[in-house]
This record gives C-alpha cells, sequence and structure tokens, in this order.
C-alpha cells in the first residue's frame, strides 16, 4: 500500500518541480511591467479622472496574456528569439526597423525608470546623479557576475514590495456608486482622456515585455514541454500586474479627488504625499519608495537586457547571460552602454511626469507595427498544435487589431489635442 502511495505522489512531486522550475520569465516580465511609467500613468488617470479608467485596466489583462502567450509559443516552438524570427522571415530591413522600435521603447523606458529612482533618492536627500550611478553600476555588476537564474531571482525579490500597492488600494475603500456613476459618463472625446488611456496600454502592452520574455524563456533553456508552466506563469503575472496598476489607480483617485478625479501630478514627491494619507507620513511614504523602486528596478534590468539582446539578434553577434563577459563583449557592452546614457540624461533633470506619460504613449503609437509583427510570426512561423489556427486565430487577430487600432487613435488624438 505504501509502494502504490509512494508511486502515485512521486509523479506529482516532480510535476510540481518542474513547474517552479519553469516558473520566473511571465512573472519577472509581469513585475517590470508594473514599472514606473505604469504608476505615474495609472496615478494620474485616478487623480484626474477618479475611477473611470479601471475598466480599461481590468479589460487589459486578457489582451496582455494573448500577446504575451504568443511570445511563449514562438519561443518554445522554435527556438528562436523575436529579433532572429524578424530577421529570418521579413530580412534585414524589416529587422532593423523591428529593432529600431524595440530601442525607442526600451530608451524611453528606462528614462522612465531611472528618473523614478532619482526621484525617490531626491525624498531621501540624495542628489539625483549620486542615486542613478551608484544603482546603475551596481545593476550592470549583477548583471555581468551572474546567470540568468540569478537574475530572475533578484528580479523577482524586487518585484515583491509591489504588492504595497494592493495594500494602498483596500485602505482607499472605493465606493461602487462612484464607479457606477462615473461609468455612465466616460468622456471618450476629451484629448486629455485619450491621452492617459493611450498611455495606460502603452504601459502595459509593450515591445520590451514581448521581446524580453521570448528570449528569457530561451535563455533560461525552457522547451516545449514547459509550455503550460509558461503559460499559466504568464496568466497569474498579467493578472498580477493589472491588479496593481487599478490598486494604484483607486487610491490615487481616493488621495487626490476623494474619488472624483480634478487634479494633475507633478512630481514623484506630490504623489508620495498622496499616498501618505493612507497609510501616514512616516509608512506611506516608505511603502511608496519601496513599491515604486521595486517595480522601477525590475524593468530597468529587463529593458536594458531586452536592448542587448536585441541588437545581438539583429547583428548575429553571441548575447546571452550564461556567457562570460570576454565571451559575448558586444551582449554586456550594449547592456552596459544603456545603462550609461540612461544615467547621464537623468542626472541632467527630466519631468518623470510628462516623460512617463509620453514614454506610454509613444509605445501605443507603435503597438500596430509590435503586434503585427508578432501575429505573423506566429502564422508563419509555428506549426502544428502551437499555430493559431481556426476560431481561435481570429477571435486572436481581432483582438489584437483593435487593440492596436485604438491605441494608435487615443494616441495621436491625445497627443494633437493636447498640442
Amino acid at each position: 500500500m505504501n509502494g502504490v502511495h509512494t508511486a502515485a505522489a512521486r509523479p506529482l512531486t516532480q510535476r510540481f518541480r518542474h513547474f517552479l522550475a519553469a516558473v520566473g520569465p511571465g512573472l519577472v516580465v509581469m513585475l517590470a511591467d508594473t514599472e514606473t511609467g505604469s504608476v505615474i500613468a495609472s496615478a494620474q488617470s485616478g487623480a484626474r479622472w477618479g475611477l473611470r479608467m479601471l475598466p480599461l485596466l481590468l479589460l487589459l489583462i486578457p489582451l496582455l496574456y494573448l500577446a504575451q502567450e504568443l511570445t511563449i509559443r514562438l519561443a518554445l516552438g522554435t527556438g528562436k528569439g523575436y529579433g532572429e524570427l524578424v530577421l529570418r522571415r521579413f530580412g534585414r530591413a524589416a529587422s532593423w526597423i523591428s529593432t529600431a522600435t524595440l530601442l525607442i521603447s526600451c530608451f524611453g523606458a528606462l528614462l522612465t525608470q531611472l528618473s523614478g529612482l532619482a526621484g525617490i533618492g531626491e525624498m531621501l536627500g540624495v542628489p539625483p546623479w549620486q542615486s542613478v550611478s551608484l544603482l546603475a553600476l551596481l545593476i550592470f555588476l549583477m548583471v555581468a557576475t551572474g546567470s540568468y537564474r540569478s537574475v530572475e531571482r533578484v528580479a523577482i525579490a524586487l518585484g515583491v514590495f509591489e504588492l504595497a500597492f494592493l495594500a494602498e488600494a483596500w485602505l482607499a475603500r472605493p465606493e461602487p456608486a462612484v464607479l457606477l456613476a462615473q461609468l455612465h459618463h466616460l468622456p471618450w472625446r476629451d484629448h486629455d482622456f485619450l491621452y492617459l488611456a493611450a498611455a495606460n496600454i502603452g504601459t502595459c502592452i509593450m515591445p520590451w515585455t514581448i521581446f524580453y520574455q521570448q528570449s528569457a524563456l530561451l535563455d533560461k533553456g525552457l522547451g516545449q514541454a514547459d509550455l503550460k508552466a509558461a503559460r499559466l506563469d504568464t496568466l497569474l503575472g498579467a493578472a498580477l500586474c493589472q491588479l496593481i496598476t487599478a490598486a494604484i489607480l483607486i487610491a490615487a483617485a481616493q488621495a487626490f479627488g476623494g474619488g472624483h478625479g480634478g487634479q494633475s501630478l507633478d512630481s514623484v514627491v506630490q504623489l508620495a504625499d498622496g499616498f501618505s494619507r493612507l497609510l501616514g507620513p512616516v509608512y506611506g511614504r516608505l511603502l511608496f519608495a519601496l513599491a515604486l523602486a521595486g517595480g522601477a528596478l525590475v524593468a530597468t534590468i529587463v529593458v536594458c537586457l531586452s536592448a542587448a539582446w536585441a541588437l545581438g539578434e539583429a547583428s548575429g553577434r553571441r548575447h546571452s547571460l550564461a556567457e562570460h563577459p570576454r565571451q559575448a563583449p558586444w551582449f554586456y557592452g550594449c547592456f552596459g552602454l544603456m545603462l550609461l546614457a540612461g544615467a547621464l540624461l537623468v542626472s541632467s533633470g527630466v519631468n518623470l511626469i510628462r516623460l512617463s506619460l509620453a514614454s506610454g504613449v509613444v509605445n501605443a503609437v507603435l503597438l500596430p507595427v509590435t503586434l503585427g509583427f508578432l501575429y505573423w510570426l506566429a502564422r508563419s512561423e509555428l506549426r502544428g498544435a502551437l499555430r493559431p489556427r481556426g476560431a481561435y486565430a481570429g477571435v486572436l487577430a481581432l483582438a489584437l487589431a483593435l487593440t492596436a487600432g485604438f491605441s494608435l487613435y487615443a494616441g495621436l488624438a491625445g497627443a494633437l489635442g493636447a498640442g
């Protein structure tokens, strides 16, 4: 009897260990997705428009999963990175267009993360150039001296601090009646509302999150046997990402406008002060600083790795964390150069709120290119059960087309109206 019980239990234990070994890339990229730009966009939306943007943030959960799940199929089905597939299918010109799109997104995101970290440093009395320089050096040393798995563990540990935003939303205690009343009057023609809607989409579905997850799955050495675990990893990460973002909006709506909106944010200090109203001046500021820093640090690692992987794939050079810096100098050099350029620009002083929103809107405008390449690759490069087909392929195409079309319209309409 004991032998039967042991034999039955062993496969379950092995499956659980296999799942834990495969978990990571999806969770890391989703924690990075809840980065400084996402915090700023959702907080500004709550302060300016109350709870009106909340349904959009929740609707992005399945859309985010659909996009990221395609990267899982492509990585595990082809064994190639996103950039390598674009190069093979569409040629060098298209590959560099895709890479340029990614680099624009990555650099804008990097400036946003480092600006957020500099703002936290200023709250603690540390000059921006000192805090940004020290963090850039520490991040480079961690990546250059570690493996993918060690980088992944550090990223997850840092991202855990983002859960503090859920506590903020719980303490805000939003009133359902207020939400229902606001949903009856959605200002879809208001340029400011459209601009913020584009910023929220552009800080959720981003070129670098798509690129990173596909390359990370390969760098971790996962295969088709890990498909189910990778999908669950991504689904849980997508839900957690957008729930945290929704929590930020709820907390900001209550802190800055009593749930009704009408205010506008100008600085990280102002944002921290607003969150301090819910938890007190000491704990509120501390938790806000830890939560914002956690997402910003994870995103800094992810966007720099995405850019380095992309350049390596487009140029055909070595591009893996499994290799020593002497074996892959191009890869680590690109990573370090991104950090250095970002640190120098941020040290000169930028407005974080405007930069974050503008970066998100740029991502939204670029989405048609990113999602178009992604869907075309899935249909042309995948075979068998991994290839989207039938009704699912049609629904997927419609969902991605509507997302890309609306984000492009909202971004351009919002930007032109604001201008």
